[in-house]
């Protein structure tokens, strides 16, 4: 029996603090709900924990950013849909110039409200934006983006992902001009036989340095004699890709479609067709003769086709984005539950353990007023 030290109330005192420190853990995890406070509760879990939590928050924004697609889709598609409504009434317009049964003034006022219809297709195009981005005027037809500036250009890059991976994260929104020129209808389309040739049959512009000076010297001596090289306008190429043309002009004015074939383009000429000397509207751009009316009728077909792939491609997108905030909302879900794994407390279990040290502590209390009155009991000895 000690009275300087007393071990027994040492022993017990230890065995208080551990108990107290457990209890105080407890009552912090049930009191925030959260297994791990701090690293050193789990170093490890906080660490993955704290990715899960960047990657769920990323990934509901990311939801957000498909749904914000979603809807400047459907305002495009919604406008393309009024725009289809007028070139059904310039169809109908045309079909009624086209028979012979009108006068050349007659022909005139029905042309008056196409070219109406027209103008209201271009101010449709132009007028329709989402958060300020223009749709269908041409500003998004680009096949290249560039994001490097304040503002990007040409095609839309929408991001979802939680990183940077063209095949996880992100993908491109391109629609093309829905304008009455960019479509190929009324006055202020096709403004040169040229315009006109290529709108008709579909050729893509490539450029005014394709054909090499081997061709031109043939066209000059082999081919025509009086070509002029120096009026030379652009190459195109035609939808199936086997073909490209020169626009030239000879030295009496007129204009030619000169056909030549991707394969030896500087010695095989499929074709040369004369298509008419300087600017005049093409086909569709007006309905004032019946030669004007039934030549539109097919440029209105070929316009409403062009229409129709800028809907279908925006229907295809809206479809796909649709299916990624689905699959990012199932993916959110799944890491949000991966994270409560690590991170949140199991009540019932924490519970628990929180009783039994709640019972140890209140016990270590107790037992440490009996140890501390031993040295009582020594005093009984030496008071004999």
């Amino acid at each position: 029996m000690y009275i300087n030290t007393n071990s027994m109330a040492n022993s017990v005192a230890a065995n208080l603090q551990s108990h107290y420190t457990e209890l105080a853990t407890s009552t912090q995890r049930l009191s925030t709900g959260l297994r791990v406070n701090s690293a050193s509760d789990d170093a490890a879990g906080l660490a993955i924990r704290e990715l899960m939590r960047t990657d769920i928050r990323a990934l509901n924004q990311g939801v957000r950013n498909a749904n914000d697609a979603i809807s400047l889709i459907q305002t495009a598609d919604g406008a393309l849909g009024v725009i289809d409504e007028k070139l059904t009434r310039m169809k109908e317009l045309a079909e009624q110039a086209a028979t012979g049964t009108y006068d050349s003034t007659q022909r005139l006022m029905i042309d008056s409200e196409y070219q109406a219809m027209a103008s209201e297709i271009t101010r449709i195009a132009n007028a329709t934006d989402f958060n300020g981005i223009h749709l269908l005027d041409g500003n998004l037809s680009s096949g290249t983006h560039d994001g490097s500036g304040m503002t990007s250009t040409g095609k839309m890059k929408i991001h979802f992902g939680t990183a940077n991976d063209s095949a996880e994260d992100y993908y491109y929104i391109q629609i093309g001009s829905a304008t009455a020129s960019s479509l190929g209808l009324g006055d202020g389309s096709n403004s040169s036989p040229v315009d006109a040739y290529a709108a008709n049959h579909g050729l893509t512009y490539l450029g005014s340095s394709l054909f090499s000076s081997s061709l031109l010297y043939m066209f000059n001596t082999s081919y025509f004699s009086n070509y002029n090289p120096s009026q030379t306008t652009s190459d195109y190429r035609d939808a199936s890709g086997n073909n490209i043309y020169r626009f030239a002009t000879d030295n009496s004015g007129t204009i030619h479609a000169i056909e030549t074939s991707v394969s030896d383009p500087t010695e095989t000429i499929t074709s040369d067709v004369a298509i008419g000397s300087g600017t005049s509207s093409g086909a569709g751009g007006n309905i004032r003769t019946q030669d004007a009316a039934q030549q539109a009728l097919v440029a209105i077909n070929n316009a409403v086709v062009s229409k129709d792939k800028i809907r279908a491609s925006l229907g295809a997108l809206q479809n796909r984005l649709e299916n990624t905030v689905s699959n990012l909302q199932t993916q959110a879900e799944n890491l949000q539950s991966a994270e409560s794994r690590i991170s949140d407390v199991d009540v019932a279990s924490e519970m628990t353990q929180f009783v039994r040290e709640q019972i140890l502590t209140q016990s270590s209390v107790a037992m440490l007023s009996q140890a501390n009155s031993m040295p009582k009991m020594a005093m009984q000895i030496i008071g004999g």
